[in-house]
């Protein structure tokens, strides 16, 4: 028997089916049942498909998990579900489920029922309900499942080998070769009739009641129940061959044959499978696997057919034709029957067979399956595929080196989330292998950049880490990968819908159809020699010549594609979908220049690309070398040999030009208007396209590649330059549009639509009258999917166009022919539009942009438009581009559009400012095309973009105005102020031209403002743009460029708010704003806001305005500013009981000291400034300036010295605030002498001095200083106090007047530190020598203080020196200043020191009488010496009365011999000398 194979499909997956959440349910099992450890388990995955209506119920048992059974519920007219159930049984299955529909108990709410066997003999009857009613991780209830231990039914413990079931019947069938029926669920087990053994039965036997089991028969190895005309007959295969049908009504045998004889000898069999059942038909196939005892490999199917009669009696008998077909390789999995076909799947392919009744020659198709698709998407056909990837990457970027391991990770990423490539348990292994291990649900989640992202770091980590390429870490990568697809998608079992001849696969992880093969196709994967039996090519030829020249030409192009066709058209392909860094154009240059010379550099990078030593380099090198000159010699005797049959390259032309209308995509007049929503069918149909368009596309690209060789070496193949200017003027412009209509195919089947934002950009531009209608759109939970691209949404909008509306049910799945037809109009409505009436795909990718921007897709709108461009630009030169019907204009138009809504996505700086950079340059040439104002007016509020919201514009400036401002309006809706300003200032450029259009047309219908009201709203917003980013100077000019004087101060106002909000409100005290005219305007604002203004608020204002007018130097403005200040700070100090804040004090004593420099500056018959009017001002409370310290009356204006007293009383309150001492100045008689004493007693010395010299004179001067310094000196005496009781004890006893200063016991009394006592000491020093010459009695004030706190008390060497220090010359006695020894000396007796007044009394005599004879001179005159003899003479008063009283009696007598001996010495002297005086007279 000749078998010829034919290539007839090709497998297509559903999208989605590999991303399946499992609800999981635990079955519970009945206490009574055992489970029988000892079972044996499946060894084989089994899968398969049960038909309730339109739906179809796909069941899989893996052998790894043989306790778990899956179930999914597919509706063609639904999308592919993303949730089923996965049972989980207490013991291992049977390879075997059957689910059918609840007619048992007819309710709603469990719809199905399902028939399960475990391996131990326990079935089950499950109720189930819908997938919805399920929760995860939950257990079936009890009440929803039936089971039954059918063990205890069979005799002799046989085991169970086969099972098979149909509504209301289990049955099943034994090793010993017995069949019993169960009517599980529909009768109690222990009704009569629940079960029954089918068997033979004698008639005499029965009298007796005898049971004859008839003539042994082998075991049951598969069983079949088929329904025949409405009656069910179970068919019975047993080991031995033995076929036996079984009427499951009677329960009787009807037909019996042994299967041996027509089948191969010696073999076992293993599988049965019946065909349908046709209404007017009387035959039914069956097929048989067998596989030979001796050689298990070797399998065959047998197939039969059974006549049967169900006239008078039921007769079935066997045709004696028989159709062996032998499996050569690859195990059998399943087998399908139809009405003329059988599928056999294996496990390496699918075929099918004609049922023929000629056997000897069957005709048999092979089906391609996505294995072989995958293997070479991931480069595994070839190890030398990725090299060459890489190799022609290096030639192309010879240039620059830096894109080209961006570029070659560009190639494989965009191959890894293909659709049919893209798998999530594959990519989830994959990434687990490379420790990453990210969940299924957080897999599925990502977006496809998401994905990309995740397998570039780790393809980046693996280069890090070791010393390998990053092409070497993409082969493991796309190696692991593939054998993880392979893995995770095993073939299962074929899936089959017989209502249309649908034929899918079943695989561990996915569901697939197959598909036809067009006509191109099958040039292609087929041979060249078959071209003739396609009637849709020869037509387009004359002759057989014609026919002939294409064979020839297609093999030529065939072998040139095998040399670098696929890698090189997988660059070529990036470069279009990429930001190109190299044009197609030269790309296709460098590869043909690769054809001739080779690869440039090709010894390095083969040595970065391999793990091989430089011997396998060089080996490979000279290996390609030899290839490409083996190709350059067969091309040339191939185009040699074609040019002798054609005779003139011309009508080799013309053939090439016949074949690319044939590549053209065929434009279909579509017939029908029904949307067509995602689901099953409509997934097989955009993969179907893709894979169409792939084909095509490479298949262009090798015609392109071709002929741009064969212009390469025109003059080796005799090519004129007609010839040449025919290839380059018109096959290539040809095979360009060509490529470029299958790449936007491609492009709209394999890019994944992006999920819609929270609030998309139709949603936010609401109010400019954005589509509004209700139409269907797809979910955003949908769109956040990576397996859902953007042909889906294109479903909502395309048609079907068939005749016979049966091929497009969605109610069933299409069949292989009516995907082809499906995918056909899908392919002609994207490029030809509804009605075909596109004439161009230019003018309808304007049409298909509108759509995906109507649905968020504003990226992918995007990169068709400049896709689109740049195509155009290949077709155009500059000064044609633009289409008169203003579709250029539309396409900008709606590209900016694209980019202002992607900024809203959220975007990355750098990214975000080039969106919106184009976006403005799309809007400004939009505006500035041929028929602009035309085309975009006339754009409906349908279409999704932002609605214009004008019409009538009669002149180009009025459109301008008009666009410009709608522009403006739109940029500023989503805080784009750079667009918006440009736009603005774009307007105002038009408005003059568009007034004066309408003054001289008399038309008010676009433009009905005024210039002036135009302008000043324009620049206004040109205010407000600038303002926003910053731009301070451009906002004022904006300001003073403004016409309308109300707007101008409204930005002003504004403008100096924001400043001052920014922080930037310095710049108004530079030189960087022309303030010409609007100082007072801007003084004025800025006071006003000052007022308004929180005094702490950063930065301040009335310091703002200080600086301000020093700008402008006036003075007196300035100080009046800082007063203002700091009133401010004195009131908001009262209000908020806050008057000892040092850092709000700090501010006031700031801002009065400004003040007071500020008027410095000024003249000093003007240095003043007008006093404030507010009651609570600083003013209102007048501080003394002469003698006394009352309040005065309100004065009209503060001068220099009223805001000085002010500071000095400020910084009094400042410095009590540093100690923690609340005081305010309350203008009370005495209120300065008590803030003197106040700041004394916190050792605040000098302001306390300060307070006194400004605001005392004269006596009342000399009495608060008296006052001040007798309060140091008994602080020093409370010193000596502290110290005297604590360190001696109480051997100086203290006055009771010091007892009441100290305010203590001394328990209570701290010890001052030494340092403290002396810094007491020395302050007293200093001041009191400071202020001594303000008044003359303060040493004697202090020293008096000192002797009246403690009478015993040591003055101080340094007090007793300033005393001392009074006179001029030591001859004049004890006379001098106010403070003169004599003072000191009446102090002393005053006190009771008479030993020290004694002392000094002796100290100046003796010093009189040592004179100098020199100076006895002036001793001599009269009234140049005086002593305070009265003093003396209460000395020696006071001695004699210590002596008399008996105290201290010999030293008092020994003072006083001493005053008697001086005083009579010093007597005797003035005696010489008053008569030396009067002798000197006379």
């Amino acid at each position: 028997m000749g078998t010829h194979w034919t290539l007839a499909g090709k497998e297509v997956p559903i999208i989605g089916s590999d991303a399946v959440r499992w609800i999981d349910l635990s079955v519970p099992s009945s206490s009574n049942v055992p489970i029988d450890a000892g079972a044996a388990a499946i060894t084989d995955d089994r899968a398969s498909c049960s038909v309730i209506g339109d739906t179809h119920f796909i069941w899989r048992i893996h052998k790894t998990q043989p306790q778990a059974l899956e179930l999914l519920e597919l509706t063609a007219s639904k999308e592919f579900p993303r949730v089923g159930l996965r049972f989980t049984f207490p013991d291992a299955l049977f390879p075997f489920a059957f689910i059918f529909k609840n007619e048992i108990t007819g309710t709603s709410r469990l719809p199905y029922l399902l028939y399960v066997l475990t391996v131990s003999g326990v079935a089950y009857l499950l109720r189930i309900r819908n997938v919805s009613a399920y929760a995860s991780c939950s257990i079936l209830p009890v009440d929803e499942l039936i089971e039954l231990n059918v063990r205890d039914y069979v005799l002799n413990n046989a085991a169970i080998t086969a099972v098979t079931a149909t509504a209301r019947c289990l049955v099943i069938g034994t090793s010993d070769g017995s069949v019993f029926c169960f009517q599980l669920g529909v009768l109690d087990p222990s009704a009569p009739g629940f079960v029954h053994e089918l068997r033979d039965e004698a008639g005499i036997g029965r009298l007796w009641g005898l049971i004859s089991r008839g003539k042994m028969v082998g075991t049951v190895q598969d069983l079949v129940i088929s329904e025949l005309h409405g009656k069910k007959f179970v068919f019975t295969l047993h080991l031995d061959g033995t076929l036996r049908v079984w009427d499951l009504a009677s329960h009787s045998r009807v037909f019996s044959h042994n299967m041996g004889v027509m089948t191969l000898a010696g073999a076992n069999f293993l599988r049965l499978w019946m065909g349908p059942c046709y209404p007017n038909s009387s035959i039914i196939h069956l097929a048989i696997l067998c596989r030979h005892t001796q050689d298990e490999n070797l399998e065959m199917v047998s197939l039969h057919s059974i006549l049967y009669n169900f006239g008078d009696r039921i007769v079935f008998s066997m045709e004696p034709s028989v159709q062996n077909i032998s499996l050569e390789e690859g195990r059998c999995l399943d087998v399908k029957l139809m009405s003329d076909k059988i599928w056999i799947l294996k496990d390496n392919e699918l075929v099918s067979h004609l049922l023929a009744r000629n056997i000897d020659e069957v005709e048999a198709f092979s089906y391609a399956l996505q294995e072989e698709f995958v293997a070479d998407q991931l480069f595994q056909s070839s190890e030398h595929l990725a090299d060459e990837i890489l190799r022609i990457t290096h030639s192309i970027f010879a240039s620059s080196k830096d894109d080209i391991l961006p570029f070659v990770s560009s190639i494989f990423l965009r191959r890894l989330v293909l659709p049919g490539v893209h798998h999530n348990a594959a990519l989830h292994a994959t990434l687990a292998e490379y420790n990453r291990h990210l969940s299924e649900s957080e897999l599925q989640t990502l977006t496809a950049d998401g994905l990309k992202k995740e397998i570039l770091s780790l393809v980046e980590h693996e280069v890090g880490s070791g010393k390998v390429s990053i092409l070497h870490c993409w082969k493991c990568f796309f190696a692991r990968y593939f054998h993880n697809w392979c893995k995770n998608n095993a073939l299962y079992g074929l899936l089959v819908d017989s209502s249309t001849g649908a034929v899918g696969l079943i695989r561990k992880k996915s569901v697939s159809l197959f598909r036809s093969l067009e006509d191109i196709e099958r040039i292609v994967e087929g041979s060249s020699d078959e071209v003739s039996d396609f009637t849709g090519v020869v037509d387009l030829f004359d002759d057989d010549i014609e026919c002939e020249i294409l064979i020839d030409l297609l093999r030529c192009v065939t072998s040139f594609s095998q040399q670098l066709g696929k890698t090189a058209s997988s660059i070529f392909y990036e470069s279009l979908l990429t930001a190109p860094v190299i044009s197609s154009e030269d790309i296709v240059h460098c590869i043909v220049k690769i054809l001739e010379t080779g690869y440039c550099t090709s010894g390095p990078v083969l040595q970065s690309s391999t793990s091989g030593d430089h011997t396998t380099v060089v080996e490979k090198e000279l290996s390609n070398h030899r290839s490409l000159r083996k190709l350059s010699v067969d091309m040339f005797l191939s185009l040699q040999g074609l040019y002798k049959k054609a005779s003139t390259w011309g009508k080799i032309l013309n053939v090439i030009e016949g074949l690319l209308k044939f590549l053209v995509p065929q434009k279909v007049m579509l017939k029908f208007d029904t949307e067509m929503f995602s689901n099953i069918n409509s997934s097989i149909m955009v993969h179907s396209s893709y894979q169409i368009a792939k084909m095509m596309f490479e298949y262009a690209w090798d015609f392109l590649l071709f002929l741009s060789y064969l212009v390469d070496i025109s003059g080796q193949v005799h090519l004129s330059h007609d010839d040449i200017t025919k290839i380059q003027l018109e096959l290539v412009p040809m095979l360009q549009e060509i490529i470029f209509e299958w790449l936007i195919i491609i492009f709209f089947a394999i890019t994944p639509a992006a999920p819609a934002g929270t609030e998309d950009f139709s949603s936010k531009l609401s109010s400019l009258q954005i589509d509004s209608n209700t139409r269907k759109q797809i979910s955003n939970e949908k769109f956040a999917r990576c397996d859902l691209t953007l042909a889906f949404i294109f479903l909502l909008n395309v048609g079907s166009s068939s005749i016979d509306g049966s091929h497009f049910s969605s109610e069933s799945f299409s069949n292989m022919q009516s995907s082809i037809n499906r995918m056909r109009d899908f392919i002609s409505w994207i490029i030809w539009g509804q009605d075909g009436g596109s004439s161009t795909f230019l003018s309808r990718s304007i049409d298909l942009a509108f759509i995906l921007f109507k649905h968020d897709q504003y990226c992918a709108a995007e990169q068709l438009l400049m896709m689109v461009e740049a195509h155009l630009l290949k077709e155009k030169t500059s000064q044609s581009i633009q289409d008169a019907d203003g579709g250029w204009c539309i396409r900008h138009h709606l590209l900016g559009c694209c980019l202002l809504a992607q900024v809203q996505g959220g975007l990355h700086a750098t990214q975000k400012d080039k969106k919106i950079s184009d976006a403005i340059r799309c809007f400004f040439r939009s505006a500035s095309g041929n028929g602009a104002s035309e085309a975009l007016q006339s754009l409906s509020v349908d279409v999704g973009t932002p609605h214009l919201g004008f019409s009538g514009c009669t002149s180009i400036a009025a459109w301008k105005l008009q666009y410009y401002q709608w522009a403006m309006q739109l940029f500023e809706r989503y805080n784009i102020s750079e667009g918006a300003c440009q736009f603005a200032l774009a307007a105002l450029e038009q408005v003059d031209e568009a007034l004066h259009m309408k003054d001289e047309n008399f038309l008010g219908n676009s433009v009905n403002e005024s210039g002036t009201t135009i302008k000043g709203r324009l620049w206004a917003n040109v205010f407000i743009f600038s303002l926003d980013l910053g731009r301070y100077y451009d906002a004022y000019c904006a300001i003073i460029s403004n016409p309308d004087e109300e707007s101008k101060y409204i930005c002003l106002r504004r403008f100096i708010i924001v400043l001052y909000e920014q922080g930037a409100i310095k710049i108004l005290c530079s030189n960087k704003l022309p303030l010409i005219g609007l100082v007072e305007k801007v003084e004025q604002e800025l006071a006003w806001k000052a007022e308004r203004s929180d005094i702490s608020a950063k930065p301040n204002l009335y310091k703002l305005l200080y600086a301000f007018q020093l700008h402008q130097h006036n003075w007196r403005r300035a100080a009046n500013y800082m007063y203002m200040y700091s009133a401010r700070l004195r009131t908001e100090a009262a209000l908020k009981d806050n008057q000892g804040s040092s850092l709000m004090l700090q501010e006031r004593l700031n801002a009065l000291s400004a003040a007071v420099n500020a008027l410095h500056l000024v003249h000093p018959a003007y240095a003043w400034i007008d006093s404030l009017t507010d009651g609570n001002s600083l003013t209102s409370e007048c501080y003394p300036t002469d003698n006394v310290a009352e309040p005065q009356k309100w004065q009209s204006a503060v001068d220099i010295e009223k805001l000085e007293n002010e500071f000095v009383l400020t910084s009094a309150e400042y410095m009590l605030s540093l100690v923690n001492v609340k005081w305010t100045f309350s203008g009370k008689h005495g209120a300065l002498s008590d803030l003197a004493d106040l700041l004394v007693q916190n050792n605040l010395y000098d302001i306390a001095f300060t307070i006194l010299l400004r605001f005392f004179k004269g006596s009342g001067l000399n009495r608060e200083l008296e006052r001040v310094l007798s309060e140091m000196a008994i602080k020093c005496c409370l010193d000596k106090a502290e110290s005297t009781w604590v360190e001696e004890h109480g051997h100086l006893l203290t006055s009771s007047k010091l007892e009441m200063i100290v305010h203590g016991s001394p328990v209570t009394v701290p010890t001052a530190p030494q340092t403290d006592r002396n810094s007491r000491w020395a302050t007293l020093k200093l001041y009191l020598e400071r202020y001594k010459d303000f008044h003359g009695r303060l040493p004697v004030i202090v020293a008096g203080t000192l002797l009246r706190a403690d009478p015993k008390i040591e003055l101080p060497l340094w007090l007793v020196q300033l005393f001392k220090e009074g006179q001029k010359e030591r001859m004049m006695g004890m006379t001098g200043r106010e403070s003169n020894p004599a003072s000191l000396f009446q102090l002393y007796v005053d006190y009771g020191r008479y030993a020290e007044a004694t002392y000094l009394l002796l100290e100046y005599i003796e010093s009189f009488a040592s004179m100098r004879p020199a100076d006895i001179i002036r001793r001599k005159r009269p009234f140049a010496l005086w002593f305070p003899y009265t003093t003396i003479e209460r000395l020696l008063y006071q001695l004699e009365e210590l002596i008399r009283m008996g105290h201290m009696v010999d030293h008092c007598d020994k003072l006083k011999k001493m005053l008697h001996g001086s005083l009579l010495n010093h007597l005797k002297m003035l005696k010489v000398d008053s008569e030396d005086a009067i002798s000197a007279t006379s």
